[in-house]
């Protein structure tokens, strides 16, 4: 079956605690995210959410993933499919890394898998891979404001 990976990752001074915090105030998105432009539902395993995107030079798309994995301070990832799984899925992971103190990694990665995926263009791939960019960029300096002050 047909895969395409988009993958970013940043380096953050702040602690995992501080960066998942940010990750996971959901209703803040829209003041200061970038790609992801809403986001809601229950933050807990089997919860159906509601994403908006809006990639950079893109339109925005709204889908309904359900969020599978869910390890508070280390990672949060959510499965949405178009039609049925077997003709197109996506799985959308946030991964924190612990570098040393005071240091986290945010790793961002969506693989899209099924047998529609040829026929999502290089040009929305690239758009959204600037789309995770720039979100991370965002997280990192909300987190990092978050380290300095005590407050986002």
């Amino acid at each position: 079956m047909p895969i395409k990976t988009i993958d970013s990752r940043i380096d953050i001074q702040a602690s995992p605690d501080q960066v998942w915090q940010v990750l996971t105030d959901w209703p803040s998105y829209p003041y200061w995210n970038p790609f992801i432009v809403g986001l809601h539902g229950k933050l807990q395993r089997g919860a159906r959410l509601c994403v908006t995107v809006h990639p950079p030079q893109a339109r925005r798309m709204t889908f309904r993933p359900t969020l599978i994995e869910l390890e508070p301070g280390l990672k949060l990832v959510w499965r949405g499919t178009l039609l049925a799984q077997p003709l197109f899925c996506g799985v959308h992971a946030f991964e924190l890394e612990t570098l040393d103190a005071g240091t986290t990694r945010l790793h961002q990665r969506e693989t899209f898998q099924g047998l529609l995926t040829p026929l999502f263009s290089e040009t929305l791939l690239n758009h959204t891979r600037n789309g995770f960019v720039d979100m991370n960029e965002a997280v990192k300096k909300r987190a990092e404001t978050l380290a300095s002050t005590g407050t986002a």
